[in-house]
C-alpha cells in the first residue's frame, strides 16, 4: 500500500475546499442575479367588479367606467375579449403593482 505524505493530502486537502467555496459562491452569486434583468410580476388587487351584460365589449365595458384598456387588461390579466360570456366578473376598479 503506497503511503501518502502529509503534504500531498494538504494540498489535495486545499484543494477540495478552494473547489467547494467557488461552487458555493457560484450558486449564491446566480440565485442573487437570477431576477436581474426580468420583468417583475404584476399582482392586480380588484376592489369592484362587474358582471357582463349581454351584448358588452371590453371597450363598452372601459367606457362606462372611464378606465383605460391597457389598465382594463392588466387588472383582468387572463381575460379574452372575444370570449366574454353574460355573467362572466370582471374587474373595473383597483390597482396593479
Amino acid at each position: 500500500m503506497a503511503k501518502v505524505s502529509n503534504k500531498a493530502a494538504a494540498m489535495f486537502f486545499n484543494l477540495v475546499l478552494m473547489i467547494s467555496v467557488l461552487l458555493i459562491f457560484s450558486m449564491a452569486e446566480g440565485r442573487l442575479l437570477s431576477g436581474f434583468g426580468k420583468a417583475k410580476a404584476t399582482s392586480p388587487k380588484c376592489e369592484f367588479v362587474v358582471g357582463v351584460q349581454s351584448g358588452d365589449t371590453c371597450f363598452d365595458i372601459t367606457q362606462k367606467f372611464n378606465t383605460t384598456a391597457e389598465f382594463f387588461t392588466e387588472i383582468n390579466p387572463n381575460l379574452q375579449c372575444d370570449k366574454l360570456f353574460v355573467g362572466q366578473w370582471l374587474c373595473v376598479a383597483g390597482t396593479v403593482n
